[in-house]
Formats: structure tokens, sequence, C-alpha cells
């Protein structure tokens, strides 16, 4: 086993250095390419002056460059950031800021739409664009922006490369609560490397599978296709897809043998007709990110009825938690499975102890998935990541876990069934979104008088996003201003389904808006 994230695809390279590693689009990279691109891209980064353990974002769509950027920052001693690329500017800068990333991995397509924000982030020094030259137009005074040929010429000089072991930082990945705005989770080389040998070993990935990369590298589900594929030898796709019907024309084309997807995905193609080649390849498929609707899944698998499905829980702090083996899917309609290998999931009460079987509780998870906490956040660290219960008295250093702030219950042979959050997050197409982060863009336009976002069950989105809003004036108030400021300050996943107006929001005895009561109100809106 590789100790450090970038070692993972090391012994494919010298072993089997002409198998596939990574297809994009018509171009296939091997493995021995992939190594030798990681090595000359992470000499790069040290010409750049990054030090030990700082920070580059890379806010760029499934690539090569994406890629190659990962690995070759953490070889080069950084720490990767991966930035979703449906963000818009507000959430980057955040990202940026929050971490003070020193280097941005981006185009220029992308960062003409940052200029204005880019002053706000001081420790940022240089910008890499893929592009082959830099327009005139982004000569920004206070930042080297360099492009992609003139960055890689430098990865020329001999430099000794910083020594790393497995409990140091790799990336920090952002992921919005209840309240504010995303908070980094921050995984060690040793929280990522078990994460893919974890789910590659239940998953039974060998040199022989082809795994389709749809979600985004930003989402832990999404970066974990990458790793357990490279880990195991297999050849990654990636594919950044415009319509559902790109993806079952990928699985056919590269005779892709492994897909993982959220709800929301697998109700768009469940909707399509799937050619009958793609059951002749097709061995396994996930879902992860919410709840997967009885009858989607029902009609996946009488598209592909050779494929096994598996569904899996996991939280961005634990990368993985759970999964449900295919051959219990019917036996245990609704439950989330039992804790991966290498990991322990329990049910535990307010108290700290152990639940009962069928006892509801707060999901609990120990082992060395459990992440390093909040990146310069001690407070919530504190209340997610405590004392793993059960610990002996005598140890002077106990063992901490992840608290998941999902209730749960765990029946008599083990297996874990989902009953809710103990939070408000809203958790819609596989994201978790925080209410006050929608709610600070809409009050901040001077449109609303008050506003309250909540997450209304959905059956394809797991959660809907509805914005209720009270106005000062009806008759003068125009909603599709209001939705046009939502696409342009908010990523679509964020932007509301629908948008309710009311004469004033109710409050409760402590003056406060009930969103208890409007969630109730709204329950069945879109059902």
């Amino acid at each position: 086993m590789p100790r450090l994230l970038h070692q993972i695809f090391l012994d494919k390279a010298e072993k089997t250095p002409d198998s596939p590693a990574i297809i994009h689009k018509k171009t296939t990279w091997s493995y021995s390419h992939l190594q030798e691109l990681v090595a000359q891209q992470a000499k790069a980064f040290q010409a750049l002056n990054l030090k030990p353990q700082q920070r580059v974002a890379i806010y760029l769509p499934k690539q090569i460059e994406t890629v190659t950027s990962f690995f070759a920052t953490n070889l080069a001693g950084g720490v990767f950031v991966p930035v979703n690329p449906v963000l818009k500017a507000p959430q980057v800068t955040h990202i940026l800021q929050d971490c003070s990333v020193q280097i941005l991995v981006t185009a220029k397509s992308r960062l003409l739409g940052l200029t204005d924000y880019l002053t706000n982030c001081p420790d940022l020094h240089t910008i890499i664009l893929i592009d082959d030259i830099v327009p005139p137009e982004l000569n920004m005074e206070s930042l080297r922006v360099i492009c992609w040929q003139d960055f890689i010429a430098q990865g020329d000089h001999q430099q000794s490369l910083p020594v790393a072991i497995n409990t140091d930082m790799a990336t920090i990945l952002y992921t919005s609560g209840s309240t504010g705005k995303p908070k980094g989770v921050v995984l060690s080389h040793q929280n990522i490397v078990a994460g893919a040998k974890s789910v590659s070993e239940y998953l039974e990935i060998t040199d022989q599978d082809r795994l389709l990369a749809v979600l985004p590298f930003s989402f832990d589900y999404g970066l974990n296709q990458l790793t357990s594929a490279l880990l195991e030898g297999a050849c990654c796709v990636l594919l950044d897809y415009l319509l559902p019907q790109d993806v079952i024309k990928t699985l056919a084309n590269e005779e892709i043998t492994g897909l993982a997807a959220v709800p929301p995905l697998w109700a768009q193609l469940s909707q399509l007709e799937w050619p009958e080649s793609i059951n002749e390849h097709l061995r396994y498929m996930t879902n992860s990110g919410g709840k997967m609707p009885l009858s989607i899944l029902g009609k996946i698998r009488q598209n592909a009825p050779a494929g096994k499905f598996y569904l899996m829980y996991g939280l961005t702090e634990a990368f993985r938690s759970t999964y449900l083996p295919p051959e219990q899917l019917d036996k245990r309609p609704g439950s989330m499975g039992k804790a991966i290998p290498n990991a322990e999931v329990m049910v535990v009460r307010e108290d700290g102890e152990v639940c009962a079987p069928n006892e509801p509780g707060e999901l609990v998870h120990r082992g060395s998935l459990v992440a390093m906490g909040y990146w310069n956040d001690p407070i919530k660290t504190a209340e997610r990541f405590k004392q793993a219960p059960g610990q002996l008295k005598e140890l002077p250093i106990p063992e901490m876990a992840v608290w998941s702030g999902d209730t749960v219950t765990m029946d008599e042979e083990g297996y874990l069934y989902f009953v809710g959050r103990k939070d408000d997050m809203i958790k819609t197409s596989g994201y978790r979104v925080s209410q006050t982060e929608i709610e600070e863009i809409i009050y901040a336009s001077g449109l609303v008088k008050e506003a309250v976002a909540l997450g209304i069950e959905h059956e394809t989105l797991g959660q809907a996003i509805l914005l209720v809003i009270s106005v000062e004036s009806e008759q003068n108030f125009d909603q599709q201003t209001l939705i046009k400021l939502c696409r342009s300050k908010l990523p679509n996943y964020m932007v509301p389904a629908k948008i309710e107006v009311l004469s004033s929001l109710p409050k409760n005895p402590n003056g406060k808006i009930d969103r208890s009561l409007l969630t109730k109100q709204y329950a069945d809106l879109f059902k």
C-alpha cells in the first residue's frame, strides 16, 4: 500500500507503464506518461517557490491538467484545493480567502469572471492559466499570471522534493453546513489513500476496470472515483456532460465497467434508453449524496440487469462510511448498509452511550478515514470531531471520531437506516447547502424584507430549495429580477426551485422566523 496520495499510481507506472490511466475526450494518458507529467509539474511548482503545506487551488473542469495539478501539488509538498467548476466568483473567492491560497490554476475564461474579486485575496501571488498565452487584458499588477507552457518549462531545474508523511495534509475539500459559508474539511494522505483502498476493496476494482468520472472532484465521492481507479491500476474516463444522454453514450463508447452518480443524475438516466451493449460490460453502479428513490432504482436495474448496484453513504468529514451490498437491496429496502472496510460506524445517544438496536441516535464514524478537522475553525471542529465512544480512560490521547449530525437506527444485524438530520442543512442534488449562504445573497439584493431558504422533500433532488420572502410592495416586486440575481451569484444547484411571496413571515415566540412551521406548510409542494 502506498503511504502518500501522489504515490498511488507509481507501482502501476513501473509494472504496467503502458496501461491507460486517464482518458479525456479522445486522448489517453498511460500510467508512465501520467507519472512524467506529475513529476515535471511538481518541479515547476517548486520553481514558483511553493512551500510545504501551502495551498494550491484548482478551478477547472475535469481534464488532464486538473488531475496532474492535484498530484503534482502533493509531490511538491503542497496541499491541493479543488474548486467546483460550477461555483461563481463570490464562492470561489471565499475559498481562496479562507485557506489563504498562494497559487491558482485555472483558465482564461474562468479568470475573467474573477478579476474584480482577487484583490480580496492577499495571499495569492501566482495564477497559472492552462491556455497557450496570457491575453493582454489579463495583465494584473499585483499578481503574476503565466501560461501553461511557460509554467511547465520551469520544471526543468533540479531540486530535491520535500519529505512528507501520511498524516500530512493532502487536500482541503469545501462543504456547506447549516449556517454560514462553506468550511474546508482537511484530509490527510492517509485519509484519502485509506478511502481509496476501502472502496476499491468492496467494489472489487481491478486493473481491468474502466471507471467513468462524472461527479466533480471537489466532491469527496467524485475524488474517490479517481483515487480508487488509479490505486488499482484501472482506467479513469473523465466526463463533464452537458446532457444525461452524454453519459449513456460514454458508457457505451468507452465500455465503462463502473459508474458512480447521485440521485438527480440517476433520475435523468432512468428516463433514457440504454443500449443493450452496456449490459455486457457495466459491472457495477453506486449511489451516494442522498436517498435513492426505489422507483428510480428499479428502472436503473432494469436497464442494466447484469450490473450490481451499491447504495452508499458518506460525509466529507469521513470520506465514505457505509455501503449496502447488492444482494441486500431487495432484502433491506431503504437501508444504508453497514460500515465500509476498516471503519466502525456506531449509533450514539446524546449522553454518549451506544444506542440499543432500532433506537434512533447520531451516526458516529471512527477509523483511518476521519478527517483532520475544519480548516482554521477550532470551534466547529470541536462540535463535530469528538472523542470516540468507548475509549479507555487510561488513554492519555483518546481517538477522535466524527459525529455526522445524521440521525439513524441500527437493526439487530447491524444494518443502518437513515432517519433525518439534526440541523437544518439542505441536501439537494447531492450537495450540502447552507440556508444562511442563500439568505445572505437574497438580503444583500435589497429586494426583500424577510427571507428564508428551506429544503423541501423532492423525489429526485432529495430536497428542492424553496425561498419564502416578504417584500415592501408585492405590486412592485419583480420575481424574475430576484431569480436572475440568484443565478448570477449562486451555482445552479443553490438557485431556488420556487419562490413564495407572503405578506409577512411567521415568527416563533422568540421573534425568529418559524422555519419549522413553514417547512410543514410547504411539505407537499413538490409532490
